[in-house]
C-alpha cells in the first residue's frame, strides 16, 4: 500500500461514524502511536469508549481509516476532544486540523473545544490556532 504522504490529501473524506468498530479504532490508535496512552489491547473497553462518545469523526482515504477524533459534548457550551489520532504515514497533511474543525463544527461552533495534549504533540496545537490554558485539573483513573 502506498504511503499516505506521497499522495494528495484532497481525496480524504470526513464523516461522523457513530458505529465505528473497536477493531478499526484499535488499528488507528496503533498507527498513530496514541495506543501508548489508551487501552488499545482491550477491545471491549475500546468499544465502550466509542459507544459512549457523543461524536466520532473519521477521516478515510479510499475507505481506509487514516484519522479519528472522539469527543464528548453537550452540543451547546463545551466539547472535550478526548482522542485525536492520525496514521503516522498520513501526518503533516492537515488531516488532524481538519478533524478538529469538523468535530467543532458538528458539536456547534458556540462550544469551547478542549483537549489534553499528548506530550509529543504539545507544539502542534498552537500552530493550528489553539490557545494554551494552564489550569487543568484531573483525578486519575483508579
Amino acid at each position: 500500500m502506498a504511503r499516505c504522504h506521497l499522495e494528495p490529501p484532497l481525496d480524504i473524506t470526513y464523516s461522523i461514524e457513530p458505529d465505528l468498530s473497536a477493531e478499526e479504532f484499535q488499528a488507528i490508535l496503533a498507527a498513530s502511536t496514541l495506543a501508548e496512552r489508551r487501552p488499545a489491547g482491550d477491545l471491549k473497553q475500546l468499544d465502550k469508549m466509542l459507544r459512549n462518545a457523543d461524536l466520532v469523526m473519521a477521516a478515510r482515504r479510499d475507505g481506509r481509516l487514516v484519522g479519528i477524533s472522539r469527543a464528548l459534548t453537550d452540543f451547546s457550551f463545551c466539547c472535550y476532544l478526548s482522542d485525536l489520532a492520525v496514521d503516522e504515514r498520513c501526518q503533516r497533511q492537515g488531516i488532524g486540523r481538519r478533524l478538529i474543525q469538523e468535530t467543532h463544527r458538528a458539536a456547534g461552533l458556540a462550544t469551547t473545544l478542549i483537549l489534553v495534549a499528548a506530550p509529543a504533540a504539545e507544539g502542534y496545537y498552537p500552530k493550528i490556532g489553539m490557545r494554551h490554558l494552564p489550569s487543568c485539573w484531573a483525578i486519575p483513573r483508579a
